[in-house]
């Protein structure tokens, strides 16, 4: 199988992704997992959870704001309350809201104090949705809330219980279009590696490659750069998990972790480099960061398990850490779709017993970690992996089955430089020679004048 690659642009002579089945087949699991479940409805304040019931967005400057909310009651279309002129925006633009838009302010992350009474006035907006379809005494899933709202739904009898595990299961199957706007996602990553490559030498600094990547990303579509971990040199382990403003040196590995939006759909997409030339022992420690992660590769097919991907990876203390817990996601895996982190999670925390089987479907990264014996360089690599009905295809492909050199550019006497060569090589025989004359000279009885 092989996943199309579409252009960025809806045309008339080919059928590309088609985003009213988009949004009619995310609506459509969610009420048919709420459909099963104990709950009357289901309200949302993530603004990933949002998009997936009303396709709607307002920007990721709202995405930490908390300032959104959507309640999906049984047997019923999501009503959206948004920031301010959105909703009219909404109205205007989204046919499938039809008068479900409508304006509502919560809190705003504690901005808006107590005495202004938002919180009251959310809980009172969804208590009169509730009543309207006899859903009063029904408990209503909430996926994360403020404290304020949770009380003031409390206090007007409304029974809260967990509705994120809904919309995450929801989630974790992904329709046609989503595996679509994936692979795109991915894609756009792939060419801004491409650039990034020819754009590392010695001198650059960590926050010049963020800003590169994040350039090309927008230019190309991107409408988030949620974050580009660059971490290179000395930083590399252990792994800080943020880049700064360290210049790479000739010899430092580099590696680097890409998340953007595509259409609201992530990567996390990492590679490895070495600037000029790498040490055997970074070599080695690639070779081996790669066989972790082609065997949990080999491993995914529909049937198998989360626990048997996770155990072929290392045990933290086999890689110079105490438990699971203080090495958590360096050998990693996890869902990825409108955020980076969703079902399944894979990992030898809680994977070994807690175990979930891979299902056609599933999109998820597999990522994995070794360091060299130096102490302080280290490999990071990671693959998304589509579940198909027999097997996985992989849909990030920046060649990374062997450690690339980039900024080689250097030439000897003898013609280019190799690229496999230590920092401190050992010496050679001649300089042994000279070392042994020099002993010699200072052991021998000093001559009289």
């Amino acid at each position: 199988m092989a996943i199309k690659t579409f252009g960025s642009m809806a045309v008339d002579w080919e059928q590309r992704i088609n985003f009213d089945r988009l949004r009619t087949e995310r609506l459509g699991r969610a009420k048919s997992l709420l459909q099963k479940s104990e709950m009357g409805a289901l309200l949302c304040f993530d603004m990933n959870n949002v998009r997936y019931l009303t396709s709607t967005h307002i920007g990721t400057w709202a995405q930490d704001k908390i300032s959104r909310f959507t309640l999906l009651p049984q047997n019923d279309e999501p009503i959206l309350w948004d920031f301010g002129s959105a909703a009219r925006h909404h109205a205007l633009n989204c046919d499938w809201l039809g008068d479900r838009s409508r304006a509502g302010i919560p809190l705003l992350r504690g901005a808006m104090s107590p005495e202004m009474g938002r919180a009251e006035e959310v809980a009172r907006k969804i208590k009169v949705e509730l009543e309207m379809r006899g859903l009063q005494g029904e408990p209503v899933g909430i996926d994360i809330v403020e404290p304020p709202i949770l009380f003031a739904l409390q206090k007007l009898g409304i029974t809260v219980v967990d509705g994120q595990q809904l919309m995450s299961d929801a989630r974790a199957i992904k329709t046609q279009d989503e595996i679509s706007l994936l692979n795109h996602s991915a894609a756009l990553v792939d060419g801004a590696y491409h650039e990034l490559y020819h754009f590392m030498r010695p001198g650059m600094k960590e926050n010049e490659a963020v800003g590169l990547v994040s350039k090309y990303l927008y230019d190309n579509g991107s409408e988030y750069v949620e974050g580009v971990n660059a971490i290179g040199g000395e930083r590399c382990s252990p792994h800080p998990h943020v880049f700064s403003d360290r210049a790479v040196r000739p010899g430092d590995p580099i590696y680097y972790d890409i998340l953007h939006s595509y259409m609201g759909y992530r990567t996390c997409y990492y590679r490895t480099f070495t600037i000029g030339y790498a040490p055997q022992g970074m070599v080695d420690a690639y070779t081996r960061c790669r066989e972790y992660l082609d065997a949990a590769i080999t491993l995914v097919k529909p049937g198998r398990t989360t626990a048997e991907i996770a155990s072929v990876w290392p045990k933290a203390q086999e890689f110079g850490f105490p438990n699971e817990e203080a090495a958590f996601a360096l050998q990693f895996g996890h869902g990825i779709g409108l955020a980076i982190w969703e079902k399944p999670v894979i990992s030898r925390l809680v994977s070994l017993e807690h175990s979930h089987e891979i299902k056609p479907g599933m999109v998820f990264a597999l990522e994995t970690f070794w360091p060299s014996k130096d102490g302080w360089r280290a490999a990071r690599i990671e693959e998304e992996i589509v579940v198909t009905e027999t097997g996985a295809e992989v849909i990030t492909r920046f060649p990374a089955e062997k450690l690339l050199v980039a900024g080689r550019q250097y030439f000897t006497v003898e013609g280019p430089l190799t690229t496999v060569r230590e920092d401190q090589p050992d010496p050679s025989e001649r300089v042994l020679e000279m070392i042994d004359a020099g002993a010699r000279e200072l052991a021998a009885p000093a001559s009289g004048d």
